[in-house]
């Protein structure tokens, strides 16, 4: 493997919503490198873009990030947003759908439009509470059926995030492989 992610590293301009006609997937400030390394893998495995958002707790160059993607990062349209509020301040929040465990409607709830963001947070903060506050309305829930157990794994959250949508707007249809 390079020691570059590939070649479909992007850095926005001003325009978050780079997302075109596919589904966003959004992290923000993600600390554990294989989390996001395996969400980049489900980006690539449903032609989902992934965007990076704020300060990183690694560098894009960190081989267990490599090693959780495998050989698929090529096929991955990775999007680094430096600022939190740039990213959150261009895009419509009708477009905007914030995971996390403070919300109280269902993930299955939600109607889902191809070009949506699934937004995450971090591992240890979850969203900012700015965010949450601002975008109340957008948040939704991924359930905990048990007591011993505060949330899932990041990167299973966003893969039961990314396949409700996907079912919802007819991933049978899109299969290209």
């Amino acid at each position: 493997m390079s020691s570059k992610i590939g070649p479909r590293l992007d850095s926005a301009c001003g325009d978050a919503g780079t997302g075109g006609e596919t589904l966003n997937i959004v992290l923000v400030e993600p600390e554990i490198p294989p989390n996001t390394g395996n969400i980049a893998r489900l980006c690539a495995a449903i032609g989902a873009n992934l965007h990076l958002v704020g300060r990183l707790g690694f560098e894009l160059t960190d081989r267990y990030l490599k090693r959780a993607g495998l050989d698929y990062w090529e096929y991955v349209r990775v999007i680094r947003h430096e600022s939190i509020d740039e990213f959150f301040d261009s895009i419509p929040s009708e477009r905007l759908f914030l995971f996390s465990k403070k919300g109280s409607r269902a993930y299955t709830r939600a109607e889902y439009r191809v070009a949506d963001y699934l937004v995450f947070g971090s591992e240890t903060r979850g969203l900012p509470a700015q965010i949450l506050q601002k975008y109340s309305e957008r948040i939704v829930v991924i359930p905990i059926l048990s007591e011993n157990v505060r949330s899932l794994n990041l990167s299973s959250a966003a893969a039961v995030a990314a396949y409700e949508a996907l079912r919802q707007t007819g991933f049978e249809r899109r299969r290209t492989g």
